[in-house]
């Protein structure tokens, strides 16, 4: 697979119930959950775009990984071309190896962690399609419906942060926006793109986390099908560099994530 070293290659939604799960994306986003698993006994769905990609998967957690603390949440994969190295690298750094290197037949090795201030994520050396041995992801896109547009890192020492991911993933961090009281929103960059941000964890986030931004067609629309859905807006629409507007909320099983897009009436 073309190298894509550092880069946000997936995006997954950890789930208790992936059937409401896709009742509530479909309209939001615009996608098509997967109804069906994708091999029998695996309870993992693809998110399909209207374009005919896919923007992600949606796997289910079961009693033992609920007993474990795991709860919904979305969860973001960074391509590692060797992941045995970089998970020694993260634990050599103070990160927290929550996972270790598997193989997954078909997809790739893989490993979870967290970086020193506790945001966790995926690692993954992904096995390219047979057919397509120069492949590369498309789920993050910086101005697309239906992807990921914006990945922003809420953390307890941004400082930190930005020198941990600077360090192991190539990103650099270029410009800032002044927030008040609430600090300074530093922007990263990766591959000749703007591709998220860091800032100070607010007090009423339980942990350092990431909050991944999914594009939509007209923020109005996208905001009140989360009401009708059951979710929970949680940030309303506020209007940001460029024009374009953005949201937080909750998924109705309780999993944080952002949209954007313009809003059109």
């Amino acid at each position: 697979m073309t190298s894509q070293q550092g880069s946000f290659i997936w995006y997954e939604l950890m789930t208790t119930d992936p059937i409401s799960a896709k009742r509530f994306y479909d309209p939001v986003v615009g996608w098509n959950i997967q109804e069906e698993t994708v091999a029998p006994g695996l309870e993992y769905r693809m998110i399909g775009r209207s374009d005919g990609g896919n923007a992600g998967g949606v796997m289910t957690t079961d009693e033992d990984m609920q007993a474990k603390g795991d709860r919904p949440a979305w969860l973001g994969y960074l391509h590692a071309p060797d992941v045995d190295a970089m998970v020694e690298a993260i634990r050599s750094d103070g990160g927290k190896v929550m996972a270790e290197p598997w193989d997954q037949p078909g997809v790739g090795r893989l490993a979870m962690v967290a970086d020193p201030q506790g945001a966790p994520f995926y690692l993954m050396q992904p096995e390219p399609p047979a057919d397509q041995p120069d492949a590369t992801s498309d789920v993050f896109s910086v101005d697309q419906p239906q992807h990921v547009r914006w990945n922003e890192l809420s953390t307890t020492g941004p400082e930190n942060a930005i020198a941990f991911y600077t360090r192991h993933f190539g990103w650099r961090q270029e410009g800032d926006m002044d927030m008040g009281e609430m600090g300074k929103y530093q922007f990263l960059h990766h591959g000749g793109a703007m591709m998220g941000a860091v800032m100070p964890k607010m007090p009423q986030m339980p942990a350092s986390a990431w909050t991944f931004y999914i594009g939509v067609d007209d923020i109005d629309r996208a905001t009140e099908a989360v009401r009708s859905g059951g979710g929970q807006v949680l940030q309303e629409p506020i209007e940001i560099p460029g024009g374009e507007y953005s949201i937080t909320a909750l998924d109705p099983q309780g999993a944080s994530f952002g949209l954007v897009g313009p809003r059109n009436a």
